[in-house]
């Protein structure tokens, strides 16, 4: 049985390249299946090779960061993304993270925030660098008393919604609450349906727009 972890690499540079391979595969459950140094080349090797994990620079030839990470989100939506990249200007954190990247990190990011990165969008979290979280927190706080057309969240679905966003699992939701796991599964439907959330990403962003979270 093969539990490796499944890791395609894409930027136009061959020396990161180099250096990711070199720093990932120092953990032997990680692999890298395939390469790319640009943003179609990525989406034909999407076309062909299974992975578990994206890991991609925003600025290379031919294809615009924000259409590449939508494009792969709208085909592979279950596959997370990681970006990789120097840019931290507010308007491209902003379209990375209404495509919904799970991941989004600075080129100057330190190999051990790098491989905590990579561990947590593999076990179904989010990470982000530091100064794109404070980005989040400021920009929305300012949407904070913007009125949104969704239905309201009862007290257990709020209570539940903070448990998600902090990224507790279903089965650790109810261990904390005490109740059963399908109770809590059947209350996550109802919160991304009233939320209009599809995503981890979607409900983080609902919480902080109306103060669930700080």
């Amino acid at each position: 049985m093969n539990d490796s972890i499944r890791i395609i690499l894409a930027d136009d540079h061959q020396l990161v390249r180099d250096g990711l391979t070199l720093l990932l595969t120092a953990n032997p459950q990680w692999k890298i299946v395939a390469e790319a140094e640009n943003g179609s080349a990525l989406l034909q090797v999407l076309s062909t090779t299974a992975c578990d994990i994206i890991i991609t620079d925003l600025n290379m030839p031919g294809m615009r960061g924000i259409d590449l990470i939508t494009s792969i989100k709208s085909q592979y939506p279950n596959i997370p993304v990681l970006v990789l990249t120097m840019h931290d200007e507010q308007e491209i954190i902003q379209e990375i993270l209404l495509a919904e990247a799970e991941g989004y990190l600075l080129k100057n990011s330190g190999r051990d925030e790098v491989i905590a990165a990579v561990s947590d969008l593999i076990n179904g979290k989010t990470h982000y660098s530091a100064a794109v979280y404070q980005y989040i927190l400021s920009d929305y706080k300012k949407l904070k008393t913007h009125e949104e057309n969704i239905k309201p969240l009862s007290p257990r679905e709020i209570e539940i919604l903070q448990l998600i966003v902090s990224e507790y699992t279903s089965k650790e939701i109810a261990d904390t609450l005490n109740i059963s796991k399908q109770t809590v599964d059947t209350h996550r439907l109802h919160i991304m349906e009233k939320t209009g959330s599809k995503t981890l990403v979607g409900l983080i962003k609902f919480a902080m727009r109306n103060g669930i979270i700080s």
